[in-house]
């Protein structure tokens, strides 16, 4: 027997070692091929494959390339991005076939939310709590860009974000570190699938480190000012869960880290990044970063251009920086050739793991593109997708879902415009496509119901702020009559309904990028149409169009029914009407909690203690913190969204109030929908820390079910809590747990929680 085992464990041995060398000879496989290949470059060429240009079909900055076509014949181009089609993408393709090397090219584009099938956007993605379904988001956006000649995505972007001023909230999951992490680990493995060399997968790119979602004030590009406790324990997590799912690159930010601006920080980008949390794959500047130094006063191109390679970007894009000025300071001694190599080897790995050098021609297939673009099964998905991300805000009486009989006015400027549906960065759209939300209600709502429309108002009282909102050939054509006159029109379309649906709020280019606000509003004339048309004594439903938080105090306090629907994507208008008539229940929750108003912002759940907080003290109570003017609530709080159905929860049953290291308690309550509709639910996990070194947050969001409830249906809930739940970086910065008082909550949302205390015990 002795023996046996003894043949056995070598056996198992000899097995290990027979299965490691696959993945060891396939990196040495493409370790010996590059090594080949580059001792054939020229330093030119080298510092050729760290060029990032723009083709110019979708600018997204201030510069635009020139000579494209020129510098890719001399090998002075590692990659295009915004250049689509298979057609296109070959042409440029074949000429770099045709340089000296034969390097092939990287083709980049923000596929954020979906290709030309475009799902809603990012921050509504992530109200819909559907990871499998954000997952599969990513999935569909690559298989098409990758139909279309793509091979590499500019997302997901992780950012959190804390500020709803800042436009580019849309474009991320909003202020957990937790569900962030959660939603960027999914992004990653839907765009890069199994295997990268596959047709239908494309690298994702995480973006942008670090901090950008934290800039001053909201103002997009601005300075960033952040401890490392904030740091480390709620803005560098999703960062690092798209890492540790395998993103292939990362995209720096705008913005500085400690003084020292993100391209040119190399604690951010060696230390950190490389050093910390072991990134192998290669580093891009965002549009013009590199050249941007300057104006951050760190010296002219050349020097800035040598700061950003030492500090680890590996690619330059659209600046020029590196491919103008990097040779110049390897021959003046301020960057080294081993610095050159190091990111010009990162690169060609990416392309060869792209399978480029095998077939650079791969992505070119017409026949894919023709048969797996806007098919009829992306656009269905679409559509699902969509109405699993619409928040319902309010719903007096009922109001909610309409009935298909009698006719329902349809005002606001939003009710008929096509191009602001897909919401912003969705560059890559077909407008031809998408129906306005008139044209969907009218398909969903059948042949028994009316329904009229009126524009109502002006997206913005101000020409010039309405052109600055609606960019990008997101015009919504504007009626110069008088305001009062547009109104009345309205007015008269409202009181001939049985009830009245306004579409109102952003257009889709009043968030993004370059889009922020100081006043998070509905824009004034809206507001005039809004009260207008409630003085009409109909039921007014609100469909609130919105790429953010918005302040709606005044239209909690007034409207009947508010639907947030974001921006949907190119079948949101159907999904609206599936969601109005009640052939879908709404599920959504807001991932961003919702300002009062713009001076309480910042406003997220997860903040701490002050030494006197106001607690359950009444507002105003002097000499604690709070406000003279407004109290300390939010309009609606993080994880908030109602249904057409009501849920009721149990008590909390735990199965220890002890927890130690290597074990896990359980804790267990019950959900029963006690309404009159099927629908689903978003049960909230949530811990707080009740003692510790350091001060820790009130609560911390730890896990989530979504589950599916027929009325009277009661179904239990299980979550578990171990000990590595509890960790947090400590002002040491060690990841640690510590033993104390521990508080559990279960509830709908943030703030409508049932709690158990439980202690961890060392």
């Amino acid at each position: 027997m002795k023996r046996i085992i003894i043949v056995l464990a070598i056996a198992s041995t000899l097995s290990a070692f027979a299965q490691k060398p696959k993945t060891t000879t396939e990196k040495q496989k493409m370790d010996a091929f590059i090594s080949n290949l580059m001792s054939k470059m020229t330093v030119d060429e080298k510092i050729g494959q760290l060029n990032l240009v723009t083709g110019g079909e979708a600018t997204t900055g201030a510069a635009v390339s020139t000579g494209v076509e020129s510098k890719i014949a001399k090998g002075n181009v590692g990659g295009i991005f915004s250049l689509t089609t298979p057609q296109k993408i070959r042409k440029a393709q074949e000429i770099a076939m045709r340089s000296r090397l034969k390097i092939p090219l990287i083709f980049g584009q923000d596929v954020i939310h979906g290709y030309k099938t475009t799902f809603p956007i990012p921050l509504a993605l992530a109200a819909s709590w559907d990871l499998p379904m954000i997952e599969k988001t990513a999935r569909v956006a690559a298989t098409e860009a990758t139909a279309d000649g793509l091979n590499w995505t500019f997302s997901p972007m992780v950012d959190l974000a804390r500020d709803p001023r800042w436009g580019r909230v849309a474009e991320g999951s909003g202020e957990d570190p937790y569900l962030g992490a959660e939603i960027a680990k999914v992004m990653v493995k839907g765009y890069q699938g199994n295997d990268l060399k596959a047709v239908n997968t494309m690298m994702a790119c995480v973006k942008h480190l670090a901090l950008y979602g934290a800039a001053e004030a909201g103002r997009d590009y601005n300075t960033t000012d952040m401890s490392f406790d904030r740091m480390y324990n709620e803005y560098l997590p999703p960062y690092k869960a798209a890492i540790d799912a395998g993103a292939g690159s990362v995209m720096v930010s705008f913005n500085d880290i400690n003084g020292v601006p993100a391209t040119a920080n190399k604690w951010l980008l060696t230390d950190l990044l490389r050093k910390e949390w072991g990134f192998k794959g290669f580093v891009a500047s965002d549009y013009t970063g590199v050249s941007e130094l300057i104006a951050h006063g760190l010296g002219d191109l050349k020097t800035v251009s040598g700061l950003a390679l030492k500090a680890g970007t590996d690619m330059d894009m659209v600046s020029e920086g590196f491919l103008t000025t990097l040779k110049q300071n390897l021959n003046e001694g301020k960057v080294t050739i081993a610095q050159i190599n190091m990111a010009c080897r990162l690169i060609l790995e990416a392309k060869y793991k792209l399978g480029l050098f095998d077939d650079p021609f791969k992505y070119c297939n017409d026949e894919r593109a023709a048969k797996e673009i806007l098919s009829q099964e992306n656009l269905k998905f679409a559509r699902e997708a969509a109405t699993k991300t619409f928040v319902l805000l309010k719903n007096d009486q009922q109001t909610l879902p309409l009935q298909r009989k009698g006719t329902i006015a349809l005002v606001g400027p939003l009710a008929n415009t096509a191009s602001n549906m897909p919401g912003t960065w969705s560059v890559n759209a077909d407008m031809s496509k998408v129906p306005t939300l008139l044209q969907g209600l009218k398909e969903v709502a059948g042949n028994n119901v009316k329904i009229t429309y009126a524009l109502g108002s002006n997206l913005i009282g101000d020409p010039n702020q309405q052109i600055w909102g609606t960019a990008h050939g997101r015009d919504i054509p504007r009626d110069n009559r008088p305001e009062s006159e547009i109104i009345a029109e309205a007015v008269k379309v409202a009181e001939k309904a049985d009830v009245v649906v306004a579409a109102l709020g952003e257009a889709s280019e009043m968030s993004g990028e370059s889009s922020s606000r100081t006043d998070i509003g509905i824009p004034d004339t809206q507001r005039r149409l809004l009260a207008a048309l409630l003085q009409t004594g109909k039921p007014v439903v609100l469909v609130l169009f919105a790429g953010r938080p918005m302040t709606l105090t005044w239209e909690q306090q007034n409207v009947p029914a508010i639907l947030n629907v974001w921006f949907g994507g190119v079948e949101a208008a159907k999904a609206i009407g599936d969601v109005l008539f009640g052939d879908v229940n709404p599920s959504g929750k807001i991932t961003m909690t919702f300002p009062q108003n713009v001076g309480q912002i910042p406003l997220y759940y997860a903040h701490k203690n002050t030494g006197r907080p106001l607690g359950e003290r009444p507002w105003f109570t002097r000499f604690w913190s709070n406000y003279l003017d407004v109290s300390n609530d939010p309009l609606y709080p993080f994880g908030y969204g109602l249904s057409y159905t009501t849920f009721t929860y149990g008590d909390i049953k735990i199965s220890s109030n002890n927890l130690k290291p290597g074990q896990k308690i359980k804790l267990t309550t019950t959900v029963t929908n006690s309404g009159k509709y099927a629908g689903e639910e978003v049960v909230q996990l949530y811990v707080r820390d009740l003692v510790g070194t350091s001060t820790r947050p009130v609560k911390e969001l730890k896990g989530f079910q979504k589950i599916s409830l027929q009325p009277g249906e009661t179904k239990t809930v299980t979550f578990e809590i171990g000990e590595e739940m509890l960790r947090f970086y400590n002002s040491q910065l060690k990841y640690v747990s510590e033993a104390g008082d521990f508080k559990a909550f279960i509830g709908t949302n943030s703030r409508d929680v049932k709690e158990v205390d439980f202690k961890l015990v060392k």
